[in-house]
């Protein structure tokens, strides 16, 4: 079953088009940044056992591919990433196609976001046709200056990492708009930073449960009153799975 609605009055957008990137981008000197998660009902986007999430259904997977098909870069924790142990790539020939007749290459470019700079280089994701990006500190830059795997490193002299300026650093370099895949400590810091301007959650019908389980935004939270508000632009129900897309209020 497919169902979908649209808030009356809101200007509904269904995909994020290049224009509206370019556009978007260009005004604010940074790129357009769209979360893109998949929860439980109760709002876990992992087990208490922080195992690589597969409670997603083959909708839920092309729909991840179609968010990460029309982005230029995909950003994501180490963690996340360790968990995966791999990229998550444009895999659909049509959407390879599609991306080359944009004028992009075939794989947007694959982002680590972390502090330490601690990855095991034996990872599948070292081996992968993609190319990869570091987003560090100096600490976690100098560990892989004798080291190959990433073919640009990006770090403030700060021992924190300075997303502001990864991001316009990833702006000068032609990123215009950027899919973020977790975790929620990554989530937390750029919605902290006023960085985050669109989300797509995929709601599924599976109840994990768990005080430690990890969810969409981790961090120290917020106050209700300094919480960041969305605006919901579309509901999309395709049998047990709901699609929402919502755009940050700045």
């Amino acid at each position: 079953m497919v169902n979908e609605t649209v808030p009356k009055g809101l200007n509904f957008i269904l995909s994020i088009q290049n224009s509206e990137s370019k556009s978007f981008a260009s005004i604010h000197q940074r790129p357009l940044t769209t979360v893109v998660l998949a929860m439980s009902a109760d709002g876990k986007i992992s087990d208490v056992g922080q195992s690589n999430p597969h409670f997603g259904s083959k909708h839920d997977y092309d729909h991840l591919e179609q968010q990460v098909a029309l982005a230029d870069a995909v950003l994501f924790g180490s963690t996340t990433l360790k968990t995966g142990g791999t990229a998550m790539r444009v895999i659909t020939p049509e959407r390879i196609a599609e991306r080359v007749k944009n004028g992009k290459p075939e794989q947007p470019i694959q982002i680590v976001c972390t502090r330490t700079g601690e990855i095991d280089p034996s990872l599948k994701f070292f081996q992968q046709p993609i190319p990869r990006y570091l987003l560090t500190t100096p600490a976690g830059a100098k560990r892989w200056q004798t080291q190959a795997g990433f073919d640009c490193v990006i770090s403030a002299q700060t021992d924190q990492i300075d997303l502001h300026y990864g991001l316009t650093e990833l702006y000068k370099s032609g990123v215009k708009s950027i899919a973020v895949l977790g975790g929620g400590e990554i989530v937390a810091a750029l919605l902290e930073a006023d960085l985050i301007d669109e989300l797509h959650l995929t709601v599924c019908p599976i109840l994990l449960g768990g005080k430690d389980a990890p969810t969409p935004v981790a961090g120290a939270g917020f106050l209700q009153g300094q919480a960041p508000h969305l605006e919901l632009l579309s509901v999309k129900q395709v049998e047990g799975e709901l699609f929402l897309h919502y755009r940050v209020l700045h």
